[in-house]
């Protein structure tokens, strides 16, 4: 199974957005547009980056009542995302809604399910009384019966959501560090050899990448992790 590396433009400018995708090049396909850099310029940034022949994650986590959301996921479609996602904490009515407005586009959604700067303490505070592995295998479980393509998961889940949900079931990965990189608000990290091994679809790097003094050279060393372990 082949990995892909989606490189999240964490950046709060469309000039620096499409600075670190011209030093990219050919080595990434696939971007991460977050809150950060779309509640500053909108579809804007997902035109640019389709001219460029990049295909495009929306990670906004739409979580509202089921209809505001599937129109939100036929509006990411619409302004040309390949994939979005949802918060599968905003249960079946809303994820039902998610997945039917998916069957429609064509486009990719993905739910999320415990976030990866979590950790148990921080799940207790807001009185889930589980582990995140607990958590996450529970809420992977009803967005496969929902019927969308995937989840969005920490790397240390993956074996238990394939375990419950199946191989073809789409796992995007973020919390994603090269050894030796700075783990900043992540808790629950692996490296992306760790998580290709695993058995991960899709693992999303910021920080590591775009931050680097080479981009492209950091592009590179991951991609090539990722094959050395498919």
């Amino acid at each position: 199974m082949t990995t892909t590396l989606i490189a999240a433009l964490d950046v709060d400018s469309i000039e620096k957005a499409f600075n670190i995708v011209e030093k990219l090049g050919p080595t990434v396909t696939w971007y991460k547009v977050g809150k950060q850099l779309f509640t500053r310029f909108g579809p804007e940034i997902i035109r640019g980056l389709k001219s460029r022949g990049k295909k495009v994650f929306l990670d906004m986590k739409f979580h509202d009542i089921p209809n505001t959301v599937g129109q939100a996921v036929r509006s990411a479609a619409a302004i040309g995302a390949d994939m979005c996602n949802v918060h599968a904490s905003g249960g079946p009515s809303m994820l039902k809604a998610a997945a039917e407005a998916a069957k429609e586009t064509g486009i990719i959604v993905t739910a999320v399910t415990v976030l990866t700067s979590l950790d148990e303490t921080e799940l207790n505070a807001v009185g889930i009384n589980a582990t995140p592995a607990e958590q996450v295998v529970r809420l992977a479980k009803l967005t496969k019966e929902c019927g969308l393509n995937g989840v969005v998961c920490s790397a240390l889940e993956i074996p238990l959501v394939k375990q419950a949900c199946g191989d073809d079931f789409i796992l995007v990965v973020p919390g994603i560090r090269p050894a030796g990189s700075a783990k900043g608000d992540q808790k629950r990290v692996m490296t992306p050899g760790e998580a290709a091994k695993a058995g991960a679809q899709f693992i999303v790097v910021g920080r590591p990448i775009i931050a680097a003094d080479d981009p492209a050279a950091a592009a590179a060393a991951v991609n090539a992790e990722l094959a050395s372990n498919a």
